[in-house]
């Protein structure tokens, strides 16, 4: 893919930031909606600007695609009213103020790639969940819900819509990898929770191709999982990192004290979600990590 003019909101987040540098190398075009472009200054070029939510309108008749990845951070803080409140509201403010803009639009983008997050699915044990598994009734699973309804009102303006449902991120510089590195690398890394629980993982990497690959496949219109392949449960995934580090996996962090220092937002890494990627693997995606320990050890 190369030469298209892409809009990116939460292209400065850390999904944002790794496929914006992807979009860029294939020669794309991209304007970049955030709070704050005059933080950004220095990064302003000839195929890269950067403009608040309010000027979507002005810039959306030049736009091919739409990749919203917009939302407050799910981690690192307890979910009071007030923290639901900027989650569910900058997931649903954000997507709807787009799908406003393209209906407002004369020539409208030929697909917008919403993403959403496999908490969407109620947790199911061992047994494996595909895009067309039920959906859970907690706060996240509403929030992805939600947010999901509001891309889908750009398909009744004859944009083709993809919901991308993101697994476990892994990267050196966010998410679970860099919860977890600090404790192995001073010799006290092992698994979160139970540790029976299913943790679907994919790649920074990958999950930037499989965005690509989304919209460059016309087949591909509808839901789809962002995980890799293999799923592990947290014990595999402890010991995997242990192993790649040239740490010992010797100490667990118990679920109770995770309800006691995060309450409701301990959800994404106890939650037991063994996902498969059955949208992806019929397209004919290729992963470039499969096995999590040739991912860790990639990232690590």
């Amino acid at each position: 893919m190369e030469g298209k003019n892409i809009l990116i909101t939460g292209g400065t987040g850390f999904v944002g930031s790794y496929l914006r540098t992807e979009l860029l190398k294939q020669g794309n075009y991209l304007t970049i909606v955030t709070r704050s472009p005059e933080s950004y200054k220095s990064e302003q070029a000839k195929n890269q600007k950067f403009i608040t939510i309010d000027e979507v309108s002005d810039v959306m008749e030049s736009i091919d695609v739409v990749i919203n990845l917009a939302g407050e951070n799910l981690f690192g803080q307890r979910w009071t009213e007030t923290v639901k409140k900027k989650i569910y509201d900058s997931r649903i403010s954000t997507t709807r103020a787009l799908v406003e803009a393209i209906e407002a639009s004369n020539k409208r983008p030929d697909v917008f790639i919403s993403a959403s997050g496999i908490n969407y699915y109620e947790p199911a044990g061992d047994d494996v969940i595909t895009e067309g598994s039920k959906a859970a009734d907690d706060f996240l699973a509403k929030v992805c819900k939600d947010w999901e309804n509001e891309a889908k009102k750009a398909r009744d303006l004859g944009v083709r819509v993809v919901i991308s449902r993101f697994g476990i991120v892994l990267e050196i510089d966010g998410g679970v990898i860099e919860k977890m590195k600090l404790p192995f690398s001073l010799f006290a890394g092992g698994a979160i929770g139970p540790g029976t629980q299913y943790l679907s993982w994919i790649h920074m990497k990958d999950l930037c191709n499989s965005v690509v690959f989304a919209v460059e496949n016309e087949e591909i219109n509808d839901v789809f999982n962002a995980t890799a392949p293999e799923p592990v449960t947290m014990n595999e995934f402890a010991k995997a990192m242990g192993r790649v580090m040239n740490r010992p996996s010797l100490f667990r962090v118990p679920e109770f004290v995770l309800d006691i220092a995060l309450g409701e937002a301990a959800a994404p890494v106890v939650s037991s979600l063994n996902v498969q990627p059955k949208v992806l693997q019929k397209a004919g995606f290729k992963f470039e990590f499969e096995d999590l320990e040739t991912a860790l050890g990639d990232i690590l």
